[in-house]
């Protein structure tokens, strides 16, 4: 019998054995491959300048393409294989329960089909500069084996670039406050336009509690929520001399869509400064020689929602009098767990209306902006060869991009602003703010609305714009403003105002002459309104019954004695700046639960007693830029805080009670078409052009001229380039 135990507990270890031994290694084997490009010789020049940015020049655009995915790849190899992994539904194998999210996003919204139904329709030189950045991260990836997170990742395709495409563009309307809250059955909000005549206000559509306590199914990142930017464009009258355009985007500072500087030229016309993604083969924003645009967030209802009548079964839905097959395919997850990889079993479906999720609460389909829709991909890339304000507007025409403001300023003088959005044609009379029946094909919209619909702005008569992430009847100043009572509320076009825009707008409003220096003031303002989530939080304050509670009592007074100035001068600033920062997360991702200020208040003085002693510490000493480990390490005072000018929108709280900022200011260009002259750029990054690479010399070499408020020069004519270039190479295909 003894001997019967022990053969039995062998075969048991070695049940656990195989069974460990096959968690640990199955993944690679069920991904699904990639076949690499058709081969083709490519051959791109590198000149990195000063600040390590590369210039790359080819003699086709494909030859730039191939050398643009070799110069990121050796400054962020790390994060251009989380993008890789989401574009092939395995970003979970990497980062475990939180890459799994994105995973079953990639599935539902069927990312890859969408890339593989209309890939072949995209114009031939859209597919090669697709093909060719594809063959530089392959290549990289064979010649730096030892960097790869994940078997099997490579090769891809360009086909596997079109699929992050699609995959991410919707999330920049914020896709992931529809899905989350349908996935998890939790309370819906919805809070977009004006209140639709003959329908009372529905309940809004939105995550009930802090999105962070909830899994996270965007591939932006987990800031996606806080996705914020400034942009002004000024005409040569109002300067009083060039035309101006900035860029003043805030984004993560690291992860699948922190900004990556570059400059591309090539023989085929192509010629372009700006930045661009991990995963993009082209800039996405920045200037050429004739003109220069722009983007921030913008948030109208592009989503509507539909309820199924589901068969007894499950299996069929109710439409237009006739039950339909429900389309359903069970997919697996891979969800790193230390070193074994647990495959997650789970079933996807779909109908007519677009995804289908199920909850305790019935079945419900999703519609959203730019649903089965590729030809984005070819847009970008027409848009950084426009030469003109109408080949540029021709390009947006196409309502291919479904989503994010474009601010446009050219060297004839001419500035525009579109409230780019691929707002869904609604027929009017339907509440699309509620939950919509799903039994009627009459309420499936065939697509957007025409580009005319849009509110858009060409040369208004203030000589300015601006957006930062407001409602765009705030965008021109008095006397030029569109009305928004021109607009049908079914557009879903939104309304809502940012500190940063009342700010903007006032200060803008007020200027006689808006050149170089009263600009610059502007874009690093850091003061607050009081008004909207920030005056309800100090009316708060000011009625809040502290009897009896010195320690908060006396911060209670700091803080009304605020010069509501994030400047890191005021006694109050630090303890602001923990106060304003939740509210303004709520405010943004339009949470049911507010914060509780009283909470806020004692949580934020425990917080600056337990770390300085003192509930007034300097804000510079709080606040942080932080980059490291390393020789090239910096930590760096902030200013600025969350929703002002001058931003630091989100942080991670240290070991030591610093706040080391992730979200804020990211890359900043100022560029200026002057009389006769060639046009001009500076820019900056907040850590440098190798931020995952601690022993590059540009890992942080940026960051001391970002917080002090100063740009560098772009060099965007080859003499200039050559002039400051510091390694010139030459990259091959083979």
């Amino acid at each position: 019998m003894a001997k019967w135990f022990a053969r039995a507990g062998w075969v048991m270890l070695a049940v656990l054995i195989t069974g460990f031994i096959a968690l640990a290694s199955w993944e690679p084997f069920y991904a699904e491959e990639s076949a690499a490009p058709p081969p083709r010789q490519y051959r791109a020049e590198i000149i990195r300048d000063e600040f390590g940015v590369p210039h790359v020049y080819g003699r086709t655009d494909a030859d730039v393409a191939f050398g643009v995915a070799i110069a990121h790849a050796e400054d962020d190899f790390f994060t251009l294989q989380d993008v890789m992994a989401m574009t092939r539904g395995r970003y979970g194998a990497i980062t475990g329960e939180k890459g799994a999210g994105v995973d079953y996003a990639y599935h539902l919204l069927d990312a890859r089909g969408t890339a593989d139904r209309h890939y072949d329709t995209l114009p031939a030189d859209t597919r090669a500069l697709l093909e060719a950045y594809a063959s530089g991260l392959n290549q990289y990836a064979k010649e730096h084996a030892q960097e790869l997170k994940l078997t099997n990742l490579f090769p891809v395709n360009g086909r596997d670039i079109a699929a992050g495409f699609a995959l991410r563009q919707p999330f920049f309307f914020g896709l992931d406050s529809i899905i989350a809250p349908l996935v998890e059955g939790g309370e819906l909000r919805r809070e977009y336009g004006p209140d639709i005549p003959g329908f009372p206000r529905p309940p809004e559509l939105r995550l009930k509690g802090n999105q962070r306590e909830t899994a996270n199914y965007s591939p932006l990142g987990e800031d996606a929520a806080l996705a914020g930017s400034n942009a002004f464009a000024i005409a040569p009258a109002k300067s009083g001399g060039p035309t101006i355009l900035v860029s003043n985007t805030h984004q993560p500072w690291k992860g699948p869509v922190a900004w990556y500087e570059l400059v591309v030229e090539s023989g085929e016309g192509w010629h372009f400064a700006g930045a661009t993604f991990p995963g993009a083969p082209f800039p996405l924003l920045g200037h050429n020689e004739n003109l220069g645009w722009t983007n921030t967030v913008n948030r109208p209802d592009l989503t509507d929602i539909y309820q199924l009548e589901l068969n007894n079964a499950g299996t069929h839905y109710w439409l237009d009098g006739k039950w339909r097959a429900l389309e359903h395919r069970t997919i697996i997850l891979p969800v790193k767990l230390g070193p074994i990889t647990l495959p997650i079993r789970r079933t996807i479906y779909r109908s007519a209306h677009g995804p289908v999720i199920m909850n305790d609460k019935g079945a419900f389909a999703i519609r959203y902006a730019g649903i089965d829709r590729l030809d984005q991909l070819d847009a970008y890339y027409r848009l950084n060869k426009t030469r003109n304000l109408a080949e540029w507007q021709a390009q947006l025409a196409r309502m291919a991009v479904p989503s994010t403001n474009f601010i446009y300023a050219d060297r004839t003088g001419n500035i525009a602003y579109t409230y780019n959005a691929a707002l869904p044609d609604r027929a009017p009379g339907h509440n699309w703010r509620g939950i919509l029946p799903g039994s009627t094909s009459a309420l499936i919209w065939p697509g957007p609305v025409t580009y005319d619909k849009l509110p858009q702005y060409v040369n208004p008569a203030s000589g300015w714009l601006y957006n930062s992430n407001n409602t765009p009847f705030t965008a021109a100043g008095p006397g030029s403003d569109l009305n928004p009572q021109d607009y049908a509320p079914e557009l879903g076009v939104e309304l809502k105002q940012t500190n940063r825009s009342r700010q903007a707008w006032t200060l803008l409003s007020i200027a006689s002459r808006i050149d170089r220096a009263a600009l610059e003031r502007i874009k690093y303002d850091t003061a607050y309104d009081r008004a909207g989530y920030v005056a309800d939080l100090w009316d708060a304050l000011e009625v809040m019954d502290l009897s009896g509670e010195t320690e908060l009592d006396a911060a209670r007074d700091l803080l009304l004695e605020w010069d509501f100035n994030a400047d890191g001068y005021g006694r109050a600033d630090a303890l602001a700046l923990l106060m304003i920062k939740p509210f303004m997360t709520a405010e943004y991702g339009n949470h049911v639960d507010l914060p509780d200020p009283r909470q806020q208040l004692a949580r934020s003085v425990a917080h600056l007693k337990s770390h300085f002693g003192r509930i007034d510490p300097p804000a510079t000493a709080l606040l942080r830029l932080r980059q490291g480990p390393g020789r090239h390490a910096v930590d760096l005072p902030m200013d600025g805080g969350s929703d002002t000018l001058r931003a630091a929108t989100d942080w991670n709280v240290d070991e030591d009670g610093r706040l080391s900022v992730k979200h804020a200011d990211s890359f900043i260009q100022w560029v200026e078409w002057a009389a006769g002259k060639p046009v001009s750029s500076r820019s900056i990054m907040p850590y440098g052009a190798a931020t995952t690479r601690p022993e590059n010399r540009h890992y942080t070499d940026q960051a001391q001229l970002f917080v002090a408020h100063k740009l560098k020069p772009v060099h965007f004519w080859r003499k200039d380039v050559m002039a400051n270039a510091k390694r010139r190479y030459a990259v091959e295909s083979h």
